[in-house]
């Protein structure tokens, strides 16, 4: 598909179907200024109104050391209240918008993740890093608390108690403890990394793309529900598949003995 070019991301098709981000400022370890911020939001809500033929994103930082160190803070300082106010309004709005994509966001964690950086990782749909990648939810140690979702998907991930120590301290941890409580599916070498979350983007996007989105959102919903409200909620996903050219796609592939060819119709 066509987006624009980016000032702080670069995105590329890595094969047909799989769309590449990169967080782009590794001078400044990739931090989130409002530039990018706007750059977010704008990519996120193109691909949530058309995504055309991108069937996964991958979404990594430039540079070998940082992922994202958070909120640009050269940026913010000296910013009056109603500036930081507007600033963070586009930061909560691309966020958001990540959150409620319809379609499957792997984070490459190429390197550190702290703050904000940190709570991007965690608004992805799941994670692999590096195995020298740190994180940290610092924000208590500037005076601030996190403000994009990070009390609320933390404890999702590791669990109340541990994402409380995790937040009042403010102390980094490592990836292998990351992937140890929750936060991580996989800890790589560092060139090790793109190749598995690419073949990982590869294998989701060759499954039948509306199976995924309907996955996606029975999870995402459904562990906001009551449960046998959301075993519901999943019949209702599962239904809207029945009658679609995929399914009979793959009905036909399987007895055919051949791969199924999805066009996500």
């Amino acid at each position: 598909m066509d987006l624009p070019n980016y000032a702080t991301l670069k995105t590329e098709m890595a094969e047909p179907h799989v769309l590449v981000v990169t967080l782009n400022r590794p001078e400044v370890a990739n931090a989130i200024n409002t530039q990018m911020g706007r750059d977010f939001l704008d990519l996120w809500t193109r691909l949530t109104e058309d995504a055309g033929d991108v069937r996964c994103v991958v979404l990594t930082g430039a540079g070998d050391k940082v992922f994202c160190a958070g909120g640009d803070l050269k940026e913010r300082n000296g910013m009056t209240r109603e500036q930081w106010v507007r600033q963070h309004e586009i930061f909560e709005r691309q966020y958001w918008t990540l959150i409620d994509l319809c379609l499957p966001v792997i984070a490459a964690v190429n390197g550190h993740a702290y703050a904000g950086g940190f709570e991007t990782v965690l608004s992805c749909d799941f994670a692999y890093a590096v195995k020298t990648a740190r994180f940290a939810l610092t924000e208590v140690t500037l005076g601030i608390m996190p403000g994009a979702g990070g009390t609320q998907n933390l404890p999702r991930a590791v669990g109340e108690r541990r994402a409380k120590e995790i937040i009042m301290t403010g102390r980094p941890f490592s990836a292998q403890q990351a992937y140890e409580w929750g936060v991580l599916n996989a800890v790589c070498e560092p060139q090790e990394l793109m190749p598995k979350v690419l073949e990982t983007a590869h294998t989701i996007a060759a499954n039948a793309p509306l199976s995924i989105r309907q996955v996606k959102k029975s999870v995402r919903f459904g562990m906001q529900m009551e449960l046998k409200t959301a075993y519901r909620f999943e019949i209702e996903a599962y239904n809207h598949l029945v009658e679609t050219e995929d399914r009979y796609e793959g009905i036909r592939a399987f007895n055919e003995k051949r791969k199924p060819v999805f066009k996500g119709r």
